[in-house]
């Protein structure tokens, strides 16, 4: 499988830089799915790999939320753990603070600061690392959903049958209300997990045929065929009831949130795609405006 080209700016590929010599007792890597240095492959060896904010760290994580010895990736019973060294605000394996260590298995997310990687091991690992590379040109690293620009390849798919077979088209913008505040409150890291939170409770409701994504930040997209201007926005009242039922519980902080939404349908003066993003955004200003959580279309 080719490295993807031409890639936007979300989705940049950086050049792979290996930190290690070969020599490992199983072949495992470390990829960079979120952070500057996207993309970024490490190979594990039998030498410690260090993560931190400090310049002689294998891995320098220039951010405020990294300690400067903040962790450390070991060799252990033939693979490898994730070991915390006593950060400040903690290392967390699939979304779940580490105490102490904890072994890695192929798959696995490991979060420090802002920075995530994904372990990856096993017998067909360049595979698999070609894989994860092509999954991150079309999936937001964060929320694991589509990104931007898996967006607007569907839906300009999508707007191109609607517009050719008279067939209903409708798009949903959704965005959290107050959500600078949590960050600004709790810290990126809670942000981060209501993010994440967002996207499994919305996207407990999108069918196979309907494409949910994060469009920017706080904000996030749900392209809807074959569906009219009233099932949209009845659809877009149940996704906002259920932000406002759903209680975000993270490290003992407990919080409720709403979201803003605003829906478009495609008619006959839109020529572009983006005409249908435009009108939604414009009507979930209007939701913002009028005092938030609810729904304009």
């Amino acid at each position: 499988m080719t490295r993807p080209t031409n890639l936007d700016a979300q989705t940049r590929i950086t050049s792979v830089r290996e930190l290690a010599a070969p020599g490992t007792t199983r072949d495992a890597y470390l990829v960079q799915v979120r952070g500057p240095d996207l993309g970024r492959r490490l190979i594990l060896q039998d030498k410690v790999i260090s993560i931190g904010r400090d310049p002689e760290s294998s891995v320098v994580l220039r951010s405020d939320s990294v300690s400067r010895y903040h962790a450390r990736i070991e060799p252990w019973e033939g693979g490898h753990r994730i070991v915390d060294n006593m950060s400040t605000n903690g290392t967390y394996r699939n979304q779940v603070q580490v105490s102490g260590n904890h072994p890695l298995v192929t798959g696995d997310y490991v979060q420090v600061g802002d920075a995530i990687f994904k372990y990856l091991s096993g017998d067909n690992i360049e595979l698999a690392y070609h894989e994860e590379i092509y999954r991150l040109t079309i999936e937001d690293s964060l929320t694991q959903i589509a990104n931007k620009r898996a967006l607007i390849d569907f839906l300009d798919k999508e707007f191109a049958r609607a517009r050719r077979y008279k067939r209903d088209l409708a798009v949903i913008m959704a965005d959290l209300d107050h959500f600078k505040r949590v960050n600004d409150t709790f810290g990126h890291l809670m942000g981060d997990f209501v993010l994440r939170e967002f996207a499994k409770v919305v996207g407990g409701r999108i069918r196979r045929e309907e494409l949910f994504a994060r469009y920017g930040g706080e904000e996030f997209c749900v392209v809807l065929p074959e569906m009219d201007k009233p099932s949209a926005v009845r659809f877009a009242e149940t996704l906002r009831g259920l932000v406002e039922e759903h209680t975000f519980t993270f490290e003992g902080n407990v919080m409720r949130l709403t979201c803003s939404l605003g829906v478009a349908v495609v008619n006959d003066t839109m020529t572009r795609p983006e005409d249908l993003l435009v009108v939604a955004d414009e009507n979930l200003y209007r939701a913002k405006n009028e005092g938030r959580n609810r729904v304009m279309g």
